[in-house]
Formats: C-alpha cells, structure tokens, sequence
C-alpha cells in the first residue's frame, strides 16, 4: 500500500513585480489585515562571495552599512526606525545579505528612504572601519570563541566536506584578515556588489500598491545604475571517500558529531532537491521521528539530534554546492562511531522498507506548518519573496511551497535516503574539554 502524503492547497500572495530602470527589482505583496509595513533589500553577496585574504569581510560589511549613510550620520537609521516605532536588522548569509525594517504602514517612505540612501552610499570611514572591525572581533569571541560548540558545526564541517575557498572558508574571518582591512577594500566591494543591479527591494504588507510603486520610483529612481557582477561558479566534485576529523573544544562538556552530505541543486535541481528537505525532517522531527526514536529515546545514544538542509539551516535560501546535515550531542562516554553506525541503518532501512503508514503525512504537515507561521509576519513573507527574487526569479514560490512538500512521495524519500552512503559523507567530531577520544 502506498503511504499517505498530506493534501496541501497552495497559498496565493498577490504578488507584483518590476524592474527600475537602474536594474533594481521590485516585489510588492500587499496585506491590509493589518497597519503593518515589513521591508527588505536582498544584495546577491555573500560570505562565498569574499576574496582570499579577506574572509570575514562580508560579515563585517554588513555592519559598515549601519554606519552612517550619504545624507545620514552614523546613528541616524535607528532613531529614525525605533523612532517611528519599528525595528530593523541585516544579517549575512552564505548566497546574500539581507537589510529589513518592520513599521508601521505610515512610515513606508521612511524606510525607503532610508534603504535608498545608503544603497547610493555608506559612510565609509577609517574611524568607522576601525569600530567595526572591533565589534566583529567581539562577536566571533563571544559566539565562538569563548563559548561552548562555538560554529559547529556551520565553520567547522565545511572545510571538511569542501575543498574550494569559497565554499570551505570561515564565514565569520580571522582576526588578521579583518584587522588588514582597509577603507579602500570596503570602497571596492560596495562598487563591485552593492549594486542596484544586484539587488532586490520587497515591500510586503498594508500598502496602497500604486502609492508604493510611486515612492519606489522617487526615492530609488535616481540611485546610479550599476549592473550585477558576473558571479562566480562555486561548483566542485562530490566526495567518493568519508572524510571525518575531530578537534577539541574546553568549553563543551560533553562530545557531539556532525555529518553532511552532498545534495542536488536547490536551484536548478529544485524536483530532486525537494525529497532531501522532507527527508531530514522525517528523521529528526519532533519525537515520532525516526532518529529521535531511535538514538534519543531507544537507544539513548545521544541526548539531543537535529536534520537540515544548508549550513545555516533554510533550505530555500541556498545556492548550489550545498548539503544535508545531520548533528547530534552525545552523553557522557558516547560513542561517536556507534552514532554514525547506526545512522547507516536508519538510512538504510528507510531505503529499503520505506516510511511508516501515516509518517510521511504527518511531516509533511509539520513542514507546511512552520512554512506557513514562518512568513505569516509581513517582515518573513518580504524576505522570502526577495531572496526567492533574487536566486530564482520566482517570488511567487513562496505559497507553492507547502504543497510542492506535500507532493514529495514515498518512493522519493527513499530513494534520497539510499544516497547518503558513507562514502560520500564529511564528519567532524567535537572532543569535550580540550580531551582526546
């Protein structure tokens, strides 16, 4: 008998799309259930995209454009947005860079401004390099540095699973590369990436669209045209032999391991990349799930194990190469080679015997779920629609999405799970208090 996958009906956003004439692309969602405006600029520059000799820089810019701007000194973006009563943010990401606001829907020029302003220009200075810098530095030693399972495993597996600069590198840099940096390299990398052509601006929420598309043309209009840059290809070859390593870490009290393996590409691949996102949540959530069930509460193997899709955990926010995580914390004395035996035989016995009458339903309620809490906010919904703007041209994805899930099928699931072979896995291994295994 077949297993039951859930029925899902799609989620219709209205969406509506242009292009300025300086290349910027435009996506507007609007919601009037509520007074409430949430605005995103997505620039197509990432922590891959940094040169040699520089890792950490996109990081670090990221923070640059919080200081001050072409019309506004350094401060004045937050007392205008907490000053109208709202909240901003910017956080970098392995494929882009993300800048948003949340206000009241009175406030939608404000924000434009705002936004439109410093795409023209921040304000880069060496006193405000030379802060940055310090702030960086302050935040890699605090999340970690000095803090227990500090990157693991999203700095640590990827110079394990990859070979290339790009995709192996420490996102968050070394203290020499971002002491090194100069006034001169941030100039450069705003001309080269902070483009109007390499960047997407969505507005999604209680908007007047004819209003918005009017202010989006005044404030962004005159913002010089500068084409995207051709972006590299980051692609290499898959492994064909484990490879795994361990390093010690006296802050963490107890051992964990991560495992990654290679998947198809979430862009250009998005049918067969699909099946691998059910399948990490089919075996690790919540407690019904196959290796909670198994290594948690059965086998009391580890105390805590989790599955994603990507290193920093959203599966549809990521460029190709790419992978399937798995990591687990173990108690006291546990044994890693067991976990990852035993991970065999759950991925094996998914392959050959297929999921559980009603399993694979309920993950795939689960998943539409959160898909749907997730971008309920006007603020979520405007940064998915951007970076799926930005990497597929398709912001209209986002109410596709539960039910592409629902579709995922058994056979699917199973035929994902028989790739996850050793021979094609990357581990590292955390030893607790600076000890050895």
């Amino acid at each position: 008998m077949p297993t039951r996958r859930a029925r899902i009906p799609a989620t219709r956003y209205p969406v509506e799309r242009f292009t300025l004439d300086n290349g910027l692309r435009v996506v507007l969602t609007p919601d009037r259930s509520a007074p409430v405006i949430g605005v995103a600029v997505v620039y197509d520059v990432g922590i891959r995209s940094e040169p040699e000799g520089r890792t950490g820089f996109a990081h670090l810019f990221e923070h640059l454009m919080f200081q001050g701007s072409e019309n506004l000194e350094k401060l004045a973006h937050f007392r205008h947005v907490q000053g109208a009563g709202g909240t901003f943010n910017g956080s970098t990401h392995l494929d882009y860079t993300d800048y948003f606001e949340t206000l009241p829907s009175n406030a939608l020029e404000r924000a434009l401004f705002l936004e439109a302003d410093r795409m023209r220009g921040p304000r880069l200075t060496e006193e405000n390099l030379r802060n940055q810098v310090d702030v960086v530095k302050e935040e890699i030693r605090v999340n970690v540095l000095n803090r227990p399972y500090g990157g693991f495993p999203w700095l640590t597996l990827p110079p394990v699973l990859f070979d290339t600069f790009p995709n192996a590198h420490d996102g968050y840099g070394s203290f020499d590369d971002l002491e090194s940096a100069t006034v001169a390299d941030a100039a450069d990398f705003f001309r080269h990436y902070y483009a109007s052509g390499n960047a997407v601006l969505a507005v999604s929420g209680d908007i007047d669209t004819a209003e918005a598309v009017t202010l989006i043309e005044r404030h962004f209009g005159d913002v010089p045209a500068r084409p995207a840059p051709d972006r590299p290809d980051f692609a290499e070859p898959d492994l064909t032999v484990e490879r795994r390593t361990a390093y010690p870490d006296k802050l963490a009290p107890l051992p964990a391991v991560a495992s990654a393996w290679r998947v198809p590409d979430p862009i250009d691949d998005f049918d067969a990349y699909l099946p691998y996102v059910v399948l990490a949540e089919v075996l690790t959530d919540g407690d019904a799930s196959r290796l909670v069930e198994r290594l948690v509460r059965r086998d009391r193997a580890v105390t805590s194990v989790g599955g994603y899709l990507g290193f920093m955990g959203d599966p549809f926010d990521v460029r190709d190469p790419t992978a399937l995580l798995l990591q687990a914390h173990l108690p006291p004395g546990g044994d890693v080679d067991k976990v990852l035996r035993t991970l065999d035989e759950e991925l094996d016995r998914l392959a050959h015997d297929g999921l559980g009458d009603g399993e694979l339903a309920r993950t795939q309620a689960r998943m539409a779920t959160h898909l749907l809490r997730d971008t309920d906010a006007v603020l979520g919904r405007a940064l998915r629609m951007a970076v799926l703007e930005q990497q597929r041209g398709e912001p209209g994805l986002l109410g596709e999405l539960p039910s592409l899930i629902g579709e995922v099928t058994d056979e699917q699931v199973r035929a994902a799970a028989a790739t996850l072979r050793p021979e094609r896995r990357a581990s590292v291994e955390i030893l607790p208090g600076g000890g050895s295994r």
